[in-house]
This record gives C-alpha cells, structure tokens and sequence, in this order.
C-alpha cells in the first residue's frame, strides 16, 4: 500500500510540474509565469535609466539623459553611435512591441500564438507582406549609408537583447511562453511596410465592382462621384496647373470583367488618417510660423509612438519615433518642423488572372502567355504542424485569391498590384528631414518617399510653410483601378508615374496657413487621375474655416483646434431631419429624446446626451439608407457619409430611400423617423444596462493592449469627446494618436502628448501616465536640449560606453 500511495504521490507532482511548466491552449506555463526568480513578479521592477553600460560596437561615450517623462535625449559623436544607442534604448522600453508588430507584419502569429492566428497569417502572406519588405531591403541596400545606419540599430536592439537573462524578458514573453529572436534590416523593413499596409492598403475595387454590376452605371455615378458638390482641397482651388507638361495616359478601350468575390481580404480602418496644418508668421501672434500634427490611428499600448531627442555635433532632432524604425518620424529640429497625414490614394488595384491549365504556371496576357512563380509560404504553428501555402505570383505581383483561398474558380486568379510592393528607401527621407535647414532640404528628403503616399507639412525658421502631398503614383487614365481590370489586357497595366516634381504642393500661400486632413487633395482642374476613394469631408473645412475666420493665432487656438469638437456632420443634416420628419406618433419618451437633440449646439463633448443620441440615429439611419446593400454573400462598397446625406436632402424621394421588408417606406422623411425610433429604443435598451449615456460613458473610448485579451494591460472608459468627423477625431478605439505643436524660434518650443506612456512595461507609472492628460485635452512641454551638459529638467543620464 505504501508504494501504491508513494506511487500516486509521485504521479501527481509530475503532473503538477508537467501543467505548471507547459503552454496548455492559451494558458500559459503557470509555473514560469508565476515564478519568483523569472516570472511577472520581476516585471514590476522600475526602468533602470542611470549608470553605464557597455555596448558592442559603439565607436564613442553616448550620453542618454532622462527627463521626468522617461523621454531620452541621447548625444552621441557620430551617426552610427547615435543609432546603435536610439536602437538600444528603444528596445530597452519598447522591445516586445517592436517583435510582436514585425511578426504580425510578416504573418508569423501561428508561431506564438497557435492556430487560431492561421488565417491572420495567411491574409498576411497573401497581401505579401514579406515580398514587399524584402523589396525594401533592396531597394535601401542601393544607399549603402541608410544601411549601415539600421545595421547599427539593428546592432543596438540586439545589443539590449544580448544583455537579458529570461527574468528580465518583458512580461508578454512570459504570458506567450516564447522568447525575443534578433533584430534585422528586415524586421524594420516589415514594420515600415505594417505602416504602409495600415495607410495605404485599402481599396475598394472589388466592392465597386459587385455595386456596378447589381445596381449599374447610372446609379454607380450617383452614389460614387469623383468629386462631391463641397471640396475644400488640401491645395486650393485657384492653384494654376500650367507648369504640368506631360502627356496624361489615354483610356484603352478594354472590357471590364464584373466578376465577383464574396470574402475578401480584411482592410485597414478607413479612417486611418491625421491633421495637420501650419500657419505664417504674418498669422502667428509672435511672428514666428506655428505647425501642428496630430495622426489618428488605432488606440494602443504600448503606443505606437516613443518620444525621443536624437542629438550629434552636426543635427539635433527630436519628436515621434516609431519603435523598430531610425529617426524622428512626425517632429522638429533646430531650424525645420515636419509632419504627416495620410494621403489616401488609390494605389493597389486587382486583375482578373485567366491560367492556361490546372497547372497555374502560365497566364494569358495579350497574345502569349507569360510564366507565373511560386512562393512557397512556410507558416509555423506553435504546437502543430507547419502549413504551407502556395502564393502564385504575376508580373502584377501576388494573385492573393484563387482556388485555395476565397477565390471561386481552378483557372482563376486575382492577382493585387501594390504600391506597397515595389520597395521604398522610405528611411533615408525621415533621416534627411531629420538633419534638414530649410525647404530646399525638406524637398530633397521627400523625393525618397513613395509608399504610403503622405501629406508632409513643413514650417521653419526662416519663415516658410509648405506642404507636399509626397509618394510614387501610378499615373493612370480615366477609372483606371477603380473596377476589377482584365489581366490579360497589357493597357490595364500601370503605363508609368506621375513625375514628382508633379506632385500637388504648395509653398508660402497668400491665404498664410496649409492644411490637411485626408480630404481631397485636389479640384477637378488638376490634370492627373485622381477620384474620390472615401476622402474626408468635414475636418477639413472646419480647420481651414477656423483659420479664415480671424488674422492672429497663438498657441491656444492650436490647442482648441485639435480638440474642437464641432460636429459639422451633425450640424448639416439635422436641421434637415428635424423640418421634414413628422413628429406626431413619437412616444413622450422619444418627445424628451428628439427635444435634447434639437436644444444641442452641435459640439460633441464627454457630459453631452446629444451626441449620443446623434450616433445612435445617424448609424441606424445610414444602414436603413442603405439596405439594398445587404446581399448574402458579396461584398458591396457602401457611399461615404457625405453622399449619403446629399442624397437624403437632395433625392428624398430616390428609390434608395425605400425600405426593401417594408414596401410602404418610400422617401428620406420616412426613413428619418423610422430610424429616430430604433434608436431611442437603442439607447433606452442601453440605459437599462449602463445607466445614463452621456456621450464619454456611451462611447466608450478605449487604448486596448496589442494583445486584445489583456484588459488589466489596457485602459477603459476614457473621458475624451469628439468623434471621427471632428477635429478631435477621438471614436472608441481610433484617435489622435500623437498630438503636436510647435512654434518655430530659435530654437524652437513644442508641446506634445499622446495615448500611453514611454515604458511598454505594464508595471511601470509610465506605461500609460500621459492618457488622463491627453483625454482632457492636456499637452506636456517637450525639453528640447540643446547640448548633453545642460541638467535642467534632467533626473537621471545612462552613460553607453564602447566595449573594450
């Protein structure tokens, strides 16, 4: 019986070191992660941000000081130094973010996190991701210095790295159970291109497709014009085009294949996009140029962005970095500052693949046919086996669906040509900006930027503003990419660019300010192709209404404008509503409802009920608007809001304006209403749930951990007001991402904040001590030194020192 029991005994502490120490489905190693000597609990310790460390390869001493926001300024001697130590310091803060972004980049999640990231991976894969990163490795290895510089940070990360033992990995290794793999010139590359895949990796073509083909032409160019009857463009109208002599490609005569796909690739968020604007100094209140930035992206922590000073003998920079990347990326320097919004232009088109047999080894183009390649797409799955997938690729690039992935036929492919695909030295234009003095030098940079397409503003101390609207564009004929094209037409293929210098642009206007917020970048007179891919319509021209609308502005109309909360939407179609609806069977509830509303001034701030009330009948009137849309199994572009409220207010009896379940709704009134009533039911059936709906509490503004799953790592019910359509474009989990100001002496002053915190450790008062500020609207002074022996606002410096 004793060796019965002593058995059993045995048994059991086998098991309970077998589950304790192994990954059982997504519970990690409890044992690891709970361990005292390696697990969470060495996590909480503080960022050590003082002493001296030595670093493999440094050539020179590099002083890193510290501010009270746990911002590094870091002087080196030369270049190298100083990247090899920006590459150090940022993984010392930020190294599992910059891992897990490249890994999700390059569709390698299985690897971590199992099979249910398969799908993810392939989408990944297909989109290729990976072809496109390795493009960019070549194409930076033409600049043979922009490649020693990331193999000096690539040098730095894996430095940081080098120097951890298993208790000191961040605490998502331990949760994942994997542990941090070397840093390379093509993990950067792979971040570079999540960012191009985020900014300019959506399209509409298939969508439009499937809506010509149900509801046709006619009804396609009402519901989809290329400029809408309102367009305040990013370079003004009276912009005189004269200076563009080259010839603009002709439309073949080509037949349009109406093909359709029911499942397709996931897209970037469509609001993905960004203020900017910069004033003269003839409307600055001192005389010097004031530019401001904010991009409006997905809310996460860690955040995208790492706040750092970039200094040598010869530049000093400081601003946003993104962490895996060289450079400040959206900042200022002593004598320029820069910024970006997303350009939103069309560049990723489909073709319609016919193969000459199952073999898929040619395709039909012209009058032959031309040889397909195979990338043979390894994906390891963490505690399965490895799957492969087979991606065929064109001269058009990869043919991302066909029989074994949403596609719909053995010899049909459809092949994606994507800006993305081609490899930019995108690095070498944040660098040169970085390091630049003047217009001339921000030109020069910008020439090196082709993907994603950006709307790059520039102010500076000798008085100048610009703005440049900054990548490599196919120059296409007339509708060119707006359908699903025939591959096998050699016309449907990109004839060529749009030279550069050709860009839209615009340097010192008269009016004394630019701006942009992802609105049309140009009129109807500009003399490339350029159509209405879901530009925006309202920031925009409140921006630019705010500065027409006095001479001066300080820095407080700065910080008003980036976080008005105007609703201009709400303000053009709600007077509308309330003339043309009929009251009279509204409850006395729905009464109270539709009275707050009408007493409501249009701002859609954190305590208001309006603007709750505003969401809940504006998106239950657009679905309603638009239910013809909804057919099984087909993917169909709906019209932006812009149109869809031109339509109400100008087509109101138009057959869209019918309800298809309920053949006696005919007309916009109707459908006002109808949709008024469903959301005072929603927002009844809410308030029982959550209580009152002000606008803060029924929006629910998140910043969500890059790994969804952990709430304790994220932070909830934020306090912010705007929506997406305002200037303060603030939604539940999108935002401004990074907000900006700087005032362009000598040297210059800036002011910043953004969602999160320096530290991408969840343990540390700064991982995300800078959310509260930057919900109520609040701005820290960024300490720009202007040499490493200065000491004020300084609480600790960390000395790198050159390995003997």
């Amino acid at each position: 019986m004793r060796v019965v029991k002593f058995s059993a005994s045995l048994f059991l502490l086998i098991i309970f070191f077998y589950v304790f120490n192994s990954k059982i489905g997504s519970i990690p190693p409890i044992g690891k992660f709970l361990s005292p000597s390696t697990g969470i609990w060495q996590n909480e310790k503080d960022e050590i941000i003082s002493g001296t460390i030595q670093i493999d390869g440094l050539q020179e001493k590099v002083s890193v000081k510290y501010d009270d926001q746990l911002i590094p300024h870091i002087f080196a001697q030369n270049d190298m130094d100083l990247y090899r130590a920006q590459g150090y310091i940022t993984a010392k803060h930020r190294l599992w973010q910059m891992d897990f972004q490249t890994l999700a980049s390059g569709g390698r999640l299985s690897e971590i996190i199992g099979k249910k990231a398969l799908n993810y991976d392939r989408e990944q894969r297909r989109k290729g991701m990976g072809f496109g990163a390795e493009n960019a490795v070549e194409k930076m290895k033409q600049d043979p210095e922009i490649v020693k510089y990331i193999e000096a940070y690539s040098e730095g990360v894996n430095s940081y790295i080098h120097s951890l033992d298993a208790s000191d990995y961040p605490i998502e290794y331990k949760l994942l159970d994997y542990k941090p793999e070397p840093w390379t010139i093509k993990k950067t590359a792979l971040l570079l291109m999540y960012m191009t895949d985020e900014l300019c990796g959506y399209d509409n073509d298939l969508g439009y497709t499937n809506v010509l083909r149900e509801f046709g032409r006619d009804r396609f160019d009402l519901i989809f014009p290329d400029f809408f009857d309102v367009n305040d463009p990013i370079i003004t109208k009276e912009t005189n085009w004269d200076f563009i002599d080259i010839q603009m490609t002709e439309a073949p005569n080509t037949e349009q294949p109406l093909d359709s796909i029911s499942d397709t690739l996931k897209k970037p968020d469509p609001d993905n996009g960004s203020n900017n604007w910069a004033i003269a100094g003839s409307k600055s209140y001192s005389g010097h140029p004031i530019l401001a930035n904010d991009p409006h992206l997905g809310l996460n922590l860690p955040s995208i962005w790492f706040i750092m000073q970039l200094s040598t003998p010869q530049h000093n920079s400081f601003g946003a970095t993104l962490p895996g990347a060289l450079g400040i990326v959206s900042g200022f320097n002593n004598y320029i500052a820069w910024g970006e919004t997303n350009a939103t232009r069309d560049v990723k088109d489909w073709y319609k693949i016919e193969f000459k047999d199952d073999s898929r080894k040619q395709y039909k183009y012209g009058e032959t046919w031309k040889n397909t390649s195979v990338r043979l797409e390894e994906i390891k799955i963490k505690g399965a086996e490895t799957f492969i997938d087979s991606v065929i690729y064109t001269h058009y690039g990869p043919v991302t669906y066909d029989k074994n992935f949403k596609g719909n036929g053995k010899k049909v492919g459809y092949a994606m040509k994507w800006i993305g695909h081609i490899g930019s030295n995108n690095e070498r234009t944040i660098l040169d900006l970085n390091t630049a003095k003047n217009y001339d030098n921000y030109l020069e940079a910008l020439k090196h930027w082709d993907a994603p397409a950006q709307n790059f503003v520039f102010a500076s101390t000798d008085g100048d503003i610009a703005l440049w609207i900054q990548g490599l564009f196919p120059n296409k004929w007339k509708e060119q990419g707006k359908f699903l094209m025939d591959g096998s037409q050699p016309e449907n293929d990109w004839q060529g660019f749009i030279p550069q210098e050709f860009n839209a642009h615009v340097k010192n206007p008269e009016r004394g300010f630019v701006s942009s917020a992802n609105q049309h970048p140009v009129d109807e007179s500009y003399p490339f192709y350029v159509f209405n891919d879901h530009y925006e319509t309202y920031r925009n021209r409140v921006i630019n209404d705010f500065f027409r609308s006095k001479d001066k502005f300080n820095i407080q109309d700065f910080k008003d404008l980036q976080n008005n909360n105007y609703n201009l939407k709400a303000s053009e179609l709600l007077p509308y509503m309330f003339e043309h609806m009929d009251g009279v069977t509204l409850s006395d509830e729905e009464k109270e409802l539709l009275n707050i509303i009408k007493a409501w001034d249009f701002n859609s701030d954190v305590d208001e009920i309006a603007p709750s009330i505003w969401d809940a009948w504006w998106k239950t009137l657009f679905e309603l608007t638009w239910d013809e849309f909804d057919i099984e199994n087909e993917e169909l572009k709906r019209t932006l809001t812009y149109q869809t409220i031109f339509l109400l207010k100008n087509h109101p009896d138009d057959k869209f304006m019918d309800i298809l379940k309920t053949p006696e709704i005919e007309t916009a009134s109707d459908l006002f209403l109808i949709s008024f009533k469903e959301a005072a039911r929603q927002l009844s059936e809410w308030k029982s749930k959550h209580g009152e709906y002000n606008w803060g509490k029924y929006k629910g503004t998140y910043v969500g951990h890059l790994l969804q799953a952990l709430p304790a790592f994220s932070r909830f019910d934020l306090p912010i007001g705007g929506d997406r359509n305002t200037v303060n474009a603030a939604d539940k989990n999108h935002a401004p991402s990074w907000r900006l100001i700087v005032e362009m002496s000598s040297p210059p002053r800036a002011l910043g904040i953004y969602p999160g915190g320096q530290s991408g450790n969840p343990g540390s008062k700064y991982y995300d001590n800078y959310i509260d500020r930057w919900a109520a609207g609040e701005y820290i002074d960024l300490l720009f030194m202007q040499a490493s022996n200065e000491s004020t606002g300084v609480i600790s410096t960390q000395t790198l020192t050159p390995k003997p």
